[in-house]
């Protein structure tokens, strides 16, 4: 599990599973891209979104109104798929255009820096851009991942 921001984890399946460490980390919510984990005093939406595939425009605003409920009520999220790879940096990238206003590739470039692992798949990226009208190219994203590598 990786911070991103204050209220802004990034996770895979076994971090929701850790109440310890969720507490540790002041894990009031997750969004879960894999399973949903119940654990106690924490708020949880499970999301079904398969892993090489785009994600439907329903999921996304799913998404989208549980990270904006959750950051409007002061709340640490958890967002977690099975490896923490490209599902869980997709909607964190939605986290931080929602939150913030980021644009998705400055969203992709703070994930990135923070969790070495994040790689939207192509799908998974198309599906942001149509859903944000953003042109950022796939390319960028894999230069930008494949930079991070060789530092």
């Amino acid at each position: 599990m990786d911070k991103i921001r204050p209220w802004l984890f990034i996770g895979k399946y076994s971090d929701t599973l850790d109440k310890g460490h969720l507490d540790q980390n002041s894990i009031r919510a997750m969004l879960q891209l894999a399973e949903l984990v119940e654990q106690p005093g924490i708020e949880s939406l499970y999301l079904q979104v398969e892993d090489m595939e785009n994600i439907p425009f329903g999921r996304i605003e799913e998404g989208v109104r549980f990270i904006r409920r959750q950051a409007g009520q002061g709340r640490t999220l958890l967002i977690a798929c099975g490896a923490g790879i490209n599902r869980s940096t997709a909607f964190c990238l939605i986290a931080l255009r929602e939150i913030e206003g980021l644009g998705l590739f400055d969203a992709f470039q703070d994930v990135l820096k923070r969790h070495p692992d994040s790689l939207p798949n192509l799908r998974i990226w198309e599906s942001l851009c149509d859903y944000y009208n953003d042109p950022t190219p796939y390319l960028d994203v894999m230069r930008l991942a494949a930079n991070s590598i060789r530092r």
